[in-house]
């Protein structure tokens, strides 16, 4: 996925400019997310577009607000938002989630997030990319509370994380009333170690449905279940 774009079935993601380019875990998260009765839908931090464009192709009504803090970032976002089919039901907006959640009255049915992860790392030379990489930009905390505000209800918020975060995800989003109610674990071929966990929280608790995801067949070649999941979209399925 390291080329100036990435083409998908039904759009083209350019990702020149962007801080961050396309990726597994977004892709993985555009096409679990759940969408089904969705209205309203939110995407933080949203690099190239490519979760918005994916969960645009996926609903047949929901307007979409694509928040990026990078500006070079949001701006091709949007452009890849205007060359899409769906331009008029996605908004593209350079800001900050801390900056955006007390501007906005109304709630979402749906809150998407690849959150930045790192941690007390070593940083890169690339300030976008060390904004998009970095827990310092978006501290779980301010995502958690963020979400809270702006979250229906009966909404749901859907992120991707390493799998050590993810745990702390839960156990901080916990403490604020939003509780895991389903887990997913990613793993890159059977018997491997979890790398990812796709997670669902609601305000309303319950028991977690928890399973498992492989990627790839133990001869390298793609899962049957993997390209169920994204068959909408590569077009190599």
């Amino acid at each position: 996925m390291g080329n100036s774009y990435f083409k998908f079935k039904q759009f083209t993601v350019h990702q020149s400019k962007a801080a961050m380019r396309v990726n597994t875990d977004g892709v993985l998260l555009g096409a679990w997310a759940n969408v089904t009765g969705t209205n309203r839908i939110l995407d933080i931090g949203t690099g190239t577009g490519v979760i918005a464009l994916m969960l645009a192709q996926r609903t047949t009504g929901a307007h979409i607000d694509a928040i990026e803090i990078d500006a070079q970032s949001a701006a091709e976002a949007r452009s890849n938002v205007n060359l899409s089919p769906w331009a008029n039901r996605i908004d593209v907006i350079n800001c900050s989630l801390q900056s955006f959640a007390p501007s906005v009255s109304h709630r979402y049915d749906l809150i998407v997030s690849n959150p930045p992860y790192f941690n007390q790392s070593l940083k890169s030379a690339h300030t976008g990319r060390n904004i998009a990489r970095h827990t310092e930009s978006l501290p779980y905390n301010h995502l958690i509370e963020g979400v809270i505000k702006l979250l229906a209800p009966s909404g749901r918020f859907c992120g991707v994380f390493p799998y050590s975060e993810g745990n702390v995800f839960i156990a901080m989003a916990g403490a604020h009333g939003l509780y895991c109610t389903q887990k997913v674990n990613v793993q890159s071929r059977p018997g491997r170690k979890v790398l990812r966990v796709l997670l669902q929280l609601e305000t309303q608790k319950r028991a977690v449905a928890e399973s498992t995801l492989t990627i790839h067949n133990p001869d390298g070649s793609y899962s049957d279940e993997y390209k169920r999941l994204t068959e909408d979209f590569y077009l190599g399925f």
